[in-house]
């Protein structure tokens, strides 16, 4: 599949101004980007997940994700986690917007074609900070991309975080910068409830979804 990669600069009127707030730390020079870059524009919810979870958060998360595209939501995340990769798979055959940031360059980045349906609908906006040079995702890369995320996200659901875990370590700083960080009411996530997350249920996403139906931040 041909794509056009688009490149915005820091000083175009259409470079995210969030991405300047100071929680990425230093400021792209550029973003690059495939797709529909409008739903920048969008009220987006970001969505993190760590690596290591136990069984009954991989089948709460997967139920949330459910009930995330039933709903609508606009979802930003890295997809990069299995427990992630299983979720975007989920949203992907719904009809709301979704933000894929990689946490690697898009130069040469080969398109699934799971994500082609989606990229053809406008629906879908790859994006990544992330010069030509770096074409391989490495943990470094992955802790500036959630800085990404987060920064362009108006709000930020945590699947589940582990105890120091750099997922916890961002959880806990866009806590003290008062972003609403929502978690699963679960024990596992017993420790980022007690530092200021929200607990969430299933029957909370319908509130939820209010505050993104306008789509605008």
């Amino acid at each position: 599949m041909t794509v056009d990669i688009k490149t915005v600069a820091s000083e175009s009127s259409d470079f995210p101004s969030t991405l300047k707030n100071g929680l990425v730390r230093p400021v792209p020079t550029c973003i690059w980007a495939i797709g529909n870059l409008g739903i920048l524009g969008r009220r987006l919810l970001g969505f993190f997940c760590s690596t290591q979870c136990s069984g009954n958060v991989i089948l709460r998360t997967y139920d949330l994700a459910q009930a995330l595209r039933g709903a609508g939501i606009p979802v930003i995340g890295g997809f990069h986690s299995p427990m992630e990769k299983e979720c975007l798979d989920l949203l992907l055959r719904g009809q709301q917007p979704i933000v894929i940031c990689p946490a690697r360059s898009l130069q040469g980045m080969r398109i699934p074609s799971a994500w082609r349906l989606a990229l053809d609908q406008q629906r879908l906006l790859i994006v990544s900070p992330f010069e030509k040079r770096y074409r391989r995702a490495t943990a470094v890369l992955a802790e500036q991309r959630n800085r990404v995320v987060a920064a362009l996200a108006a709000e930020v659901f945590i699947a589940h975080a582990g105890q120091r875990t750099k997922t916890e370590q961002l959880c806990v700083e866009l806590l003290n910068g008062g972003t609403h960080v929502y978690v699963l009411d679960l024990p596992d996530n017993a420790h980022l409830i007690e530092g200021g997350a929200l607990p969430i249920q299933l029957d909370h996403i319908s509130t939820m979804s209010k505050r993104f139906q306008d789509g605008v931040t």
